[in-house]
């Protein structure tokens, strides 16, 4: 249970950013449960529009998708480093354990994908402690910084580099029938393993490529990519809902294509409603 705020004081207010409308709204609807208090100026679905929304709306703090069309949430927090009324930042992100490190290292906050009410509530703690000590920018009594210098995001960004390993994909060698074709993955809408070979699902077609599903996921973007069997991988924006089996399994239904696909009880969380 949050305080509310002391009479007088003016409510907090944040700006959240997501190029995933799916995962904005669970963001706000999360917000929304964990701090009620919290009024949310601005919802933005790239990172020029949440930098704009920041220097507009003066939030006490943003909630940033660190993988965002145009700017990334890190690239946003750089831009407004230099500004005194700079929100607290937290960075939302799909990155795993070992690169998360990054982040505390440099003593900043997040939270990870999909998003846990556990943890969502230690971070709203925290940030309702250094509003009511009026933090901004004075350094904080837990050692987490409230404001980010450029040198820290730029440090951040090389420790983030250094923990996601490989590159990420953006095209794959494919088998189409009699030919071998290019396929862009901002094309792709799904995987699926097939024996030893994967079917990559577009919108208008499919094809083949002899890879490991384990060793393409280490190369997909994270935000951009869910696993929801052992053997099946989709695009996120790509889900358009789900529903049950009679036999109680959950199953995902594409936006573009007539495949549907179980999802598989590991990965059931993905799923629950708000």
């Amino acid at each position: 249970m949050t305080a509310p705020p002391a009479p007088g004081v003016a409510a907090p207010r944040a700006v959240i950013a997501d190029d995933e409308p799916l995962l904005l709204e669970s963001l706000a609807r999360a917000l929304a449960r964990a701090w009620p208090e919290l009024s949310i100026a601005a919802a933005c679905t790239d990172g020029e529009a949440a930098l704009a929304a920041i220097r507009r709306e003066r939030p006490d703090v943003a909630f940033l998708d660190i993988r965002m069309p145009g700017r990334t949430g890190l690239q946003v927090a750089g831009a407004a480093a230099g500004d005194p009324a700079a929100p607290l930042w937290v960075f939302v992100t799909a990155y795993d354990e070992h690169a998360l490190d990054a982040f505390d290292r440099e003593a900043v906050d997040y939270l990870l994908k999909p998003l846990d009410d556990e943890r969502l509530a230690r971070t709203v703690a925290r940030l309702q402690s250094r509003l009511a000590a009026g933090q901004s920018p004075a350094p904080p009594p837990d050692g987490h910084a409230p404001a980010l210098s450029a040198m820290q995001i730029a440090r951040l960004a090389e420790l983030l580099g250094q923990a996601g390993g490989a590159p990420p994909l953006r095209w794959l060698r494919a088998s189409l029938r009699d030919e071998v074709r290019l396929v862009a993955i901002d094309d792709v809408v799904a995987f699926e393993a097939a024996d030893k070979y994967l079917r990559v699902l577009t919108r208008e077609d499919e094809a083949l490529v002899r890879l490991p599903l384990k060793n393409l996921l280490e190369r997909l973007p994270p935000d951009e990519f869910w696993q929801i069997h052992r053997g099946t991988v989709v695009r996120v924006r790509e889900i358009a809902r789900t529903t049950r089996t009679l036999t109680g399994k959950r199953v995902v239904h594409l936006r573009s294509r007539p495949e549907r696909f179980e999802v598989s009880r590991a990965f059931a969380h993905l799923f629950r409603a708000d």
